[in-house]
């Protein structure tokens, strides 16, 4: 088992860094010493001057053990970066057992948690002598900005065969065995300004037709692998003047990418119809930003996780995402990843918490999936 103590303490001194997305220079010199000083070969990438974040995404080595060779490589990884309010962090451990912030800012459990799980595995690894095959962690930036540091990831870097993401929602033995593609749009409808109460006839009102546009979108819930979504409508100005320009950000997720095509195609049509009918011009470009990816449950990164898991005395339970995380693009550049739950609870707000017990458990479902690796010789 995990030095609960030692593991604490890191997890306490991790999130006690300001890493708030954009901002990882902080964090990233705190990983890059702690990787090193456990002996392990460490790179940086170039994404911080391709994404502007504050750091590279690191790419850490731990060799084989002598006569594991021939094990498949296998990839752990976790992002470095939180979302804000995340500055002055201060964690405490209550009498419930569960680690939390004063209340005025996140705790940063997502995803300083997998971070920790991590470290420690490395120290028990080498502690109790642990045979086991090559592993690569991959530590990210930018997750919370919309996947960027992985995005920026070149795939050549990766030396791994098939991996797991630390970093779901849900209690420890929860595998995500699924999750959707995510496209980001961006529609423009311009229309004619005209004075409102003088002749409005005469104007084309973009705020009209954007509204119409979007009454006959598809959006929410459109079956149990697509959603839609708009995020942003902006556009207006004075009472006196029919308003010619509107702008709308929104989204579209699937699992199924030929799903995906046709929620696009529909919010298309939805908005061309709309400017058509009224007389007004329209701009829609749809891009998609990660890919989706799907396993079985007995396919083998699942079946791996699933004894690890077991190892640990943990029920495994597989379930499809609905959001998007760093294990999709992994699998968008060749490398086979599933997403793992730590433990953590109502992340991205100020009530955000984690079981000590859980970091623990965290730590030791690390090891053994390192272990349960090793057997594929």
């Amino acid at each position: 088992m995990a030095n609960r103590e030692r593991t604490l303490e890191l997890f306490m001194e991790l999130v006690r860094v300001d890493s708030e997305t954009g901002h990882e220079a902080k964090i990233s010199a705190v990983l890059k010493k702690k990787f090193s000083d456990l002996g392990l070969e460490v790179t940086e990438d170039d994404a911080a001057e391709r994404t502007g974040h504050g750091a590279g995404n690191l790419f850490v080595w731990l060799p084989a053990s002598p006569g594991r060779e021939r094990v498949p490589a296998l990839l752990l990884t976790s992002h470095m970066d939180t979302v804000t309010p995340g500055k002055g962090v201060k964690p405490r451990l209550d009498e419930d057992g569960y680690i939390r912030s004063d209340g005025t800012t996140i705790l940063g459990s997502d995803d300083k948690a997998g971070l920790a799980a991590m470290l420690e595995a490395i120290r028990l690894i080498e502690e109790r002598r642990i045979p086991h095959g090559p592993v690569q962690f991959v530590v990210t930036v930018g997750e919370e900005s919309g996947l960027v540091g992985s995005r920026a990831i070149d795939p050549a870097r990766l030396r791994a065969d098939f991996g797991f993401a630390l970093d779901s929602n849900g209690q420890i033995g929860d595998i995500a065995i699924a999750a959707p593609a995510q496209a980001k749009v961006k529609m423009v409808i311009r229309g004619r300004s005209a004075h409102a109460g003088v002749n409005p006839e005469d104007g084309i009102s973009a705020i009209q037709v954007a509204s119409k546009a979007v009454a006959r979108m598809p959006l929410g819930r459109i079956d149990a692998e697509t959603t839609a979504n708009i995020g942003r409508f902006e556009g207006g100005g004075p009472t006196n003047v029919v308003c010619d320009y509107v702008a709308l950000d929104a989204e579209a997720r699937s699992i199924v990418r030929e799903k995906l095509d046709r929620q696009l195609q529909a919010m298309r049509e939805a908005l061309e119809s709309a400017a058509a009918d009224c007389g007004a011009t329209a701009e829609f470009a749809g891009e998609i930003v990660y890919p989706s990816y799907r396993f079985a449950d007995d396919d083998k990164v699942v079946r791996l996780a699933k004894a690890a898991l077991a190892n640990i005395g943990a029920a495994p339970r597989t379930f499809v995402s609905g959001g998007g995380s760093d294990a999709n693009v992994f699998n968008g550049k060749g490398v086979p990843t599933v997403n793992l739950a730590v433990g953590y609870k109502d992340i991205h707000t100020t009530k955000e918490r984690i079981m000590a017990d859980d970091l623990v458990r965290a730590a030791d479902l690390v090891v053994e999936l390192i272990r349960e690796t090793n057997r594929l010789a």
